[in-house]
């Protein structure tokens, strides 16, 4: 397990994630797939080479998944009891196939539980950027955290 518990995490602490991902198309047509998702902003390549973006974009709910999931070994695995919600979601920029998505986690507070006394409230901030530098996703996500076995 290398997910810290509630007490290992301290405001304004920063996790830059070494894992990094490339999109690629089959990625964005699973998921799409997956999720019922029919949009052709992602599906159809002639429908999209006529939008401001000139190609299929990734579906978004992808992206924050990703930003999310590579933040997992480094901060919640096996020490999460689940998340509590996400709010303030952006994507200032698409992601298109072939991008390389990093990861960026900040935490911004922190309290213990009142109803659970073994737990912690932990507020991420999660920023996902493609190789250009350019932020492609952001998300606020409460996570309620184990406190640390007596």
């Amino acid at each position: 397990m290398t997910g810290l518990y509630y007490e290992q995490f301290e405001i304004g602490m920063e996790f830059k994630h070494s894992l990094t991902r490339t999109v690629t198309e089959s990625d964005n047509l699973l998921f799409c797939a997956l999720t019922h998702n029919p949009q052709p902003l992602h599906l159809d390549e002639e429908f999209s080479k006529g939008t401001e973006y000139g190609q299929r974009i990734v579906n978004s709910l992808f992206t924050l998944g990703l930003v999310i999931g590579v933040s997992v070994g480094d901060t919640t695995l096996g020490t999460t009891i689940g998340n509590l919600g996400m709010t303030d979601t952006r994507f200032a920029n698409p992601v298109f196939h072939g991008d390389t998505i990093r990861s960026v986690t900040k935490v911004r507070e922190k309290r213990v539980s009142k109803s659970r006394p073994n737990a912690g409230l932990v507020v991420f901030e999660h920023y996902g950027f493609n190789q250009r530098d350019e932020e492609v996703a952001f998300c606020v996500r409460t996570a309620f955290m184990m406190r640390t076995p007596s």
